[in-house]
């Protein structure tokens, strides 16, 4: 028998029981709708980190505390390292060759207030820097100077969406807002930079002299003593020059904090591509493992279709051995059998490949805070889970296949 008549004799039988066939279909249509759209999700996170470090400043070193104890990515997050910076490292990092200049950032939530309109932002104390640091541009007014954080200035800088979430159309350069009840002058309005980052957007920020924010806002000292900074941004002439800056730059600050030769640092100095890396990789392992709870549905198609595949057989035992007894091989009753299985598994993927495609638009549109996943289908994904609904397929029919095959014809004749 040809490939073409196996094929419409497995259609012709599928759709003899079409209720059955649908229902044993849907475990694989939503096996590879959920491989779709949920590693589409993954690919769309791992987009949207990546367009964040890309709206950063390029050639930046990032210097950040660390925990010397804990192991791996723990010891990398200043979430579990105790407070170990301060302004006079900072200072102390300035005078480094081909550094263009020091960005001191200390940051937290906090409400703002002006009149009857207030919103939750990221605030954060730094220095005159900032704006070459983290790629930021006025839209309005002036940033903060070397004079504002000596004197300890109330004044601040508004995101674009703050400026327009207080203030609306109206400028916002001159007007006051609150701050953990203290008032505050507006000098200046970011321009709108896009993105989002925690479901924040990098457009909601208000940003103040560093020593504002320590003194007024958010205190906290490390154990040598002086207010804590949580991290400080290194822009740095050249690429080239990126190495050599951060041999110097940990060199500085162990002779600082007087870390013996053996022992490990209190800090980290970290390139914006290092960042990058680390956050791929969290991001790849979280596609992984979405792919691998969407395959827990394929995997319950599979026994779904050799559980209805082995009904089949029993129920048409007596057309097995009416096949056979008028000249069907062995060969031809199994390949009928994985055809079926095959076809099951291929509509319902292909079905399957529609729904998640579908989904990942859906959720592509959706704004999520001010964040926007943008759901990647790349033609990888596509393939992948076609190619495994259909192996599951053929895998699955295999032995309810091999056991039609192997019926005895005189017996199945009588069979019933």
């Amino acid at each position: 028998m040809k490939f073409l008549e196996f094929a419409i004799i497995a259609i012709r039988s599928l759709l003899a029981n079409k209720l059955r066939s649908a229902l044993t279909m849907l475990g694989m249509i939503i096996g590879v709708g959920a491989v779709i759209s949920l590693m589409s999700i993954g690919r769309g996170v791992q987009a949207e980190v990546v367009s964040l470090f890309e709206q950063q400043g390029s050639n930046v070193l990032y210097v950040q505390p660390r925990n010397p104890e804990a192991p791996g990515f723990a010891g990398l997050s200043p979430a579990f390292a105790t407070p170990s910076l301060n302004m006079d490292d900072a200072r102390a990092l300035a005078d480094i060759p081909s550094v263009l200049g020091v960005a001191a950032v200390n940051e937290n939530f906090i409400e703002v207030v002006a009149g009857n309109n207030s919103t939750t932002v990221i605030a954060q104390g730094t220095t005159p820097s900032y704006l070459e640091a983290y790629a930021y541009k006025m839209a309005a007014g002036q940033f903060i100077s070397d004079r504002n954080v000596t004197r300890k200035d109330t004044v601040v800088v508004l995101g674009d969406k703050t400026a327009k979430d207080l203030f609306g159309t109206k400028n916002a350069v001159g007007e006051s807002v609150k701050i953990k009840g203290r008032r505050f002058t507006t000098i200046g309005v970011l321009e709108r930079k896009g993105g989002a980052f925690m479901g924040f957007s990098m457009d909601d920020v208000v940003v103040m002299p560093i020593t504002t924010f320590q003194a007024r806002v958010f205190s906290q000292q490390i154990i040598r003593g002086g207010e804590a900074v949580q991290s400080i941004a290194l822009p740095v002439a050249s690429k080239e020059a990126m190495d050599g800056v951060k041999a110097e730059a940990e060199s500085i600050l162990r002779k600082r904090h007087r870390i013996d030769p053996y022992k490990k640092d209190d800090f980290t100095v970290i390139s914006q591509e290092q960042f990058l890396g680390v956050f791929e990789q969290i991001t790849g392992l979280l596609t992984i493992f979405l792919g691998a709870i969407a395959g827990i549905s394929l995997l319950v198609g599979s026994i779904g279709i050799m559980n209805i595949m082995l009904v089949s057989v029993t129920e048409r035992t007596r057309e097995i051995g009416l096949r056979k007894a008028v000249g069907a091989k062995r060969r031809d009753i199994l390949v009928q059998f994985l055809m079926e299985a095959a076809t099951l598994s291929f509509v319902g993927g292909g079905i399957g490949l529609m729904g998640g495609y579908l989904v990942s638009r859906i959720i592509s549109l959706i704004n999520f805070g001010g964040t926007t996943i943008r759901a990647t289908v790349s033609p990888d994904i596509i393939i992948l889970a076609v190619s495994v609904s259909v192996f599951i397929g053929l895998a699955s029919g295999i032995y309810p296949a091999m056991r039609a095959a192997r019926l005895n014809p005189i017996d199945a004749l009588h069979y019933g």
